[in-house]
């Protein structure tokens, strides 16, 4: 694990989320874009105050935490499968006041690491089928680039959204690679991974008789070792 003051990164994957808890399916998305996008360095990024969830949510540094001991796990990962990247964990969110909207944290990011870095949101299709309730939703791409994995059940149409498919007709790439190559302003849809957990879901399902055996297959080890210490999600 390293901080957040990464060594001049070239491309860089940004993972933001409440992290209430993080779990596997963050795990794999980070490793299959890690991979695909060559990524310099991956940020995780857990937010501040979740202005689109609901107000039980986790404290921010009990959620800090847990992305924390997730990133540990995620650098064994990484380290297992000859992964160069670098892992940090930011508190950015954490520190700013006010609601977490991800058009301040990336504006924030491009200033940290300059005009040329290539700076990717990393999230599934569920998230980039909710963009347009973001707010300045329709700013970010100026920042940064979107890396989209599928999910099931939100397969991006325009019958869905019609917004969203009008972002992806004029911002869509089709070869990953473009993405290491251009600083901002693409979205490349990724199909070859399908990942469908939820951390709601997952909370809920903790709160069953079957908690055991659903928090040690869904959850990262380090990350349940301080959910079992602290009681969390019961």
């Amino acid at each position: 694990m390293i901080s957040a003051q990464l060594d001049t990164p070239k491309k860089i994957g940004i993972l933001g989320g409440t992290f209430d808890p993080p779990h596997l399916g963050h795990l794999k998305l980070a490793t299959h874009f890690a991979k695909v996008l060559h990524l310099d360095a991956l940020l995780l990024i857990p937010s501040g105050e979740p202005w689109q969830k609901s107000s039980d949510t986790s404290p921010a540094e009990i959620r800090l935490q847990l992305t924390e001991a997730a990133g540990i796990d995620l650098a064994r990962a990484f380290l297992y499968l000859k992964i160069p990247t670098q892992i940090g964990v930011d508190r950015i969110e954490l520190d700013r006041a006010g609601p977490s909207y991800a058009i301040d944290t990336v504006k924030a990011l491009r200033t940290r690491f300059g005009p040329n870095a290539s700076l990717t949101w990393l999230m599934g299709a569920d998230s980039l089928l909710n963009l347009p309730s973001w707010n300045s939703w329709d700013q970010l791409l100026n920042y940064v680039n979107f890396a989209v994995a599928s999910r099931p059940h939100h397969e991006p149409s325009a019958e869905m959204n019609p917004k969203i498919d009008a972002l992806l007709a004029k911002h869509q790439s089709i070869d990953a690679d473009t993405l290491e190559k251009s600083p901002f302003g693409l979205i490349y849809l990724d199909n070859s991974l399908s990942i469908d957990l939820s951390s709601t879901a997952l909370r809920n399902q903790l709160k069953s008789a079957s908690r055991s055996a659903i928090a040690s297959e869904h959850i990262p080890s380090h990350a349940l070792e301080i959910i079992t210490n602290l009681g969390l999600y019961k």
